[in-house]
């Protein structure tokens, strides 16, 4: 496969992006000096060191934040959603930059990561028009003897830790609404995709948000760091996006602030396939709600449940799909699939893949680690995949796509509500009346129906059950920072 950017020009993008941390409008290095490498998941190679953040540099940016706080709440609503909007007009025109960052440091292909840039702006175009839409109400107490006014104001300084999977898209959904709403905030990105944060920040910076309402700090120690912070008072809300056992364990320390939180977590999302589907639709569903982003996604179809009667051409066809898809490194030529982000990501992998098989399964596509520098999994499908394979319980995270079959519409509904998790659902029939009643019936927070991609800025995304809770995007998604004020007024 021939190279579509050279080493020149990633080392040229590499060497714009900042590397230190971001503490009240200033770049700085950590307290303490000390560094992080960043790697390239597709060569295993560092691409560049970056400030490891102390539990002091986290006061810091906390106490920037809180200094901040009070001016950027009284700043007009259309001055905070002009810089939104000249920060998305930034992120469009350097689109080109911003994904060749992405793709070397999570490992997705250009078009992927484009896609990614593209999508991440879009929440600041939709936070931008929503900073002037922020209201309230006035009305005429029952009894006549007053006069209720409701308002609503900015919750205060936020705490946002970000996942690796999608570097920039997460960022901008939880920053955009922030910003809109008139709060300041700590970011702290994950350890292994950082760069796209640290840009992210800078363009913020250049399109006019005033120093100290957007702080980032990069850390290897994010327990350590983010404690202090989650318990300190000056902190207001917690917003974090990754996995529900981490997510427990914040919900547990936010309590002794009572902060306000938004948890966005794990996913064992079912792909519902019934006997009158368009196979053509649901093939090409099947593969962009799994194959998105190496399948790293807690939206990604986790679990394949196919209607018996479609059952052996459904898993032929998506089989011949998947084993054609190519695996390589994102910034080569005809690239569909790149690495997954680490060696544990892989581990983890093919360890569920070896427990279905062991069980039962049969693999009808991939089914191995692929040899080389990186951390590559072939594409991979297993059918017949019993229900006691932990594949169908556990988030694989991954290139797999474990299928099973059902009988009747009820069993379907059944083995997909078969989970703790609740976040999306997908589901394929041309049947109207019996895709509002499973739609109806399905236990989680998002749903496509004959689609494969249900993202999108001006939808609420979010779960139920041990998928969390609150929601980003949309028109509830500034919701999430404002506090509402209630006055009783005399006539």
């Amino acid at each position: 496969m021939t190279p579509l950017i050279d080493s020149a020009r990633e080392a040229d993008v590499l060497a714009a992006v900042p590397t230190q941390l971001l503490i009240g409008g200033r770049w700085r290095d950590s307290g303490d000096g000390g560094t992080l490498p960043v790697e390239d998941p597709s060569t295993g190679r560092t691409l560049v060191r970056i400030a490891d953040a102390t539990v002091a540099d986290g006061d810091a940016a906390l106490s920037a934040a809180a200094a901040a706080q009070a001016g950027w709440a009284a700043t007009p609503p259309r001055e905070r959603g002009e810089i939104l909007r000249r920060s998305f007009e930034a992120l469009v025109a350097r689109v080109d930059e911003l994904a060749l960052v992405m793709t070397l440091e999570m490992g997705k292909s250009l078009a992927e990561s484009r896609a990614e840039v593209l999508y991440a702006a879009e929440f600041f175009r939709w936070f931008s028009e929503e900073a002037v839409r922020i209201g309230g109400r006035f009305a005429t107490s029952p009894d006549g003897r007053s006069r209720l006014l409701t308002t609503k104001r900015p919750v205060g300084p936020c705490l946002f830790i970000t996942p690796w999977n999608f570097p920039m898209a997460m960022g901008t959904r939880k920053i955009g609404p922030a910003v809109a709403a008139g709060c300041t905030m700590v970011v702290k990105p994950a350890s292994q995709t950082p760069l796209s944060m640290l840009l992210l920040a800078q363009i913020l910076m250049d399109a006019g948000l005033p120093a100290g309402v957007l702080n980032v700090i990069t850390t290897s120690s994010s327990g350590k760091v983010m404690e202090p912070l989650i318990r300190d008072p000056r902190l207001r809300k917690l917003s974090f996006t990754g996995s529900t056992p981490v997510g427990r364990r914040l919900v547990e320390q936010s309590a002794e602030q009572l902060l306000r939180m938004s948890m966005e977590l794990g996913g064992n999302a079912p792909f519902l396939v019934f006997d009158d589907a368009d196979l053509d639709a649901a093939i090409e569903g099947a593969l962009t709600a799994k194959m998105r982003n190496v399948g790293q996604a807690c939206t990604a179809a986790n679990r394949f449940h196919v209607q018996a009667g479609v059952a052996e051409e459904f898993t032929r066809r998506f089989a011949e799909r998947l084993s054609a898809l190519v695996v390589g490194r994102g910034t080569e030529d005809g690239v569909d699939i790149g690495p997954l982000v680490d060696e544990a990501g892989r581990r983890k992998v093919a360890e569920l893949v070896d427990d279905a098989v062991e069980k039962g399964a049969s693999v009808v596509a991939g089914g191995h680690a692929i040899d080389g520098p990186g951390y590559f999994y072939a594409p991979t499908a297993l059918a017949n995949t019993p229900s006691t394979a932990r594949i169908l319980t556990e988030e694989v995270f991954g290139p797999v796509a474990p299928i099973a079959t059902f009988t009747t519409e009820e069993e379907g509904v059944a083995a997909a509500n078969a989970t703790e998790y609740g976040l999306a659902a997908y589901v394929f029939t041309r049947d109207l009346s019996r895709a509002l009643r499973v739609c109806e019936g399905l236990e989680a927070g998002m749903i496509g129906l004959n689609q494969g991609v249900i993202s999108n800025p001006a939808a609420p995304f979010g779960g139920l059950k041990a998928s969390g809770f609150g929601r980003e995007g949309g028109a509830e998604g500034i919701e999430e920072y404002l506090e509402t004020q209630y006055v009783g007024i005399a006539p």
